[in-house]
């Protein structure tokens, strides 16, 4: 349990110092013009349409976090910003850094979500007209998934198991990545048709189009598209709330063959809802941003899983960061 000081708790509330400075070097894209090299300060304030001082003060704080460092009258990148940083990277995450920017103004407002009960901004992911904030929230994702799925996804056996449904799958990162482990897989990702385009264009960029399509539609109100070995849900559930997630549940087993696996992953609260940080603050950002949106406890998880008549319910045994878990059960036979 943390030791809490005056100290430490002032610095708890000024961590969004940090948070705001990375997210303004993303959006300015400080980091890509040094991707070739060190830049002297104002070449690279005009590279990125600053004024030199206010950059300079900026290129300050983005030093004294490590990412990036001062060589005289130049800057340059620390390895770490080049490899995540930089919009030519394949391992960019600026996209998820750009989604939380767009969450901030909600959470600023957080005592107003807790004393109403109700959401503060509209759902990123669904309601937002704003077509940046919409890419920002898709290929974010896509960040996520690419990082949690290295990790993931080789401790998961699917061996024998042929069609795959990536349920609200967004682009597509955790379908390319299953068929990429288990040659003999093909996959379905099912997810709202504002999604297409960005889910082909990177189905199209992995080299995947033979072995995953996109279908189009709302998994909350449509039927699925066809008969499945396994379906993967993968943070959808803690959108729609409990009732909608125990039929959304229901909705996916039903789609499988008899012995199909049903695959969860979710921020997962500890049972006794003293922890895990992030799935305990990941509820707070359903709470500022859906009607009916929640993190999950394990056993909770597991009730909607038994009402959907799956058998050999269980959590994976799979190391994740930020309290991530995988729960699994399978569609009996008989």
């Amino acid at each position: 349990m943390r030791q809490w000081t005056a100290s430490s708790l002032i610095a708890l509330s000024g961590q969004y110092w940090e948070s705001c400075a990375l997210q303004a070097a993303v959006r300015l894209d400080v980091f890509s013009p040094l991707a070739e090299g060190p830049l002297e300060v104002e070449e690279l304030a005009a590279r990125v349409g600053c004024a030199p001082e206010p950059a300079a003060r900026l290129i300050t704080a983005l030093c004294a976090l490590g990412l990036l460092r001062r060589e005289g009258a130049t800057c340059a990148l620390e390895p770490g910003a080049r490899r995540w940083l930089c919009r030519d990277s394949p391992d960019y995450v600026g996209h998820i850094i750009e989604h939380h920017r767009h969450l901030m103004p909600a959470w600023a407002r957080l005592d107003e979500a807790v004393r109403s009960g109700l959401p503060v901004r509209a759902r990123t992911s669904v309601e937002t007209s704003d077509e940046a904030e919409r890419a920002s929230f898709l290929m974010g994702m896509r960040n996520i998934a690419d990082a949690q799925a290295a990790r993931s996804v080789p401790q998961i056996d699917l061996s024998g198991r042929r069609r795959l449904l990536d349920l609200g799958g967004a682009t597509g990162a955790y379908a390319i990545h299953f068929c990429r482990a288990n040659p003999g897989l093909t996959a379905t990702v099912f997810d709202l048709p504002t999604t297409r385009p960005f889910a082909e264009k990177v189905i199209e960029e992995e080299g995947m189009a033979d072995r995953v399509r996109f279908v189009g539609g709302d998994f909350t109100r449509d039927g699925l598209p066809g008969e499945f070995d396994v379906a993967w849900l993968s943070q959808i559930l803690h959108g729609e709330g409990m009732e909608a997630s125990r039929r959304l549940v229901i909705k996916a087993a039903r789609a499988l063959a008899p012995g199909g696996l049903l695959l969860i992953q979710e921020f997962i609260l500890d049972d006794d809802r003293n922890g895990p940080v992030h799935p305990a603050l990941f509820d707070l950002n359903m709470l500022v941003g859906t009607p009916k949106g929640q993190s999950f406890t394990e056993a909770e998880l597991a009730v909607m899983m038994e009402a959907a008549g799956l058998a050999s319910i269980r959590r994976l045994p799979v190391q994740l960061p930020q309290g991530c878990g995988i729960m699994a059960g399978v569609v009996p036979e008989s």
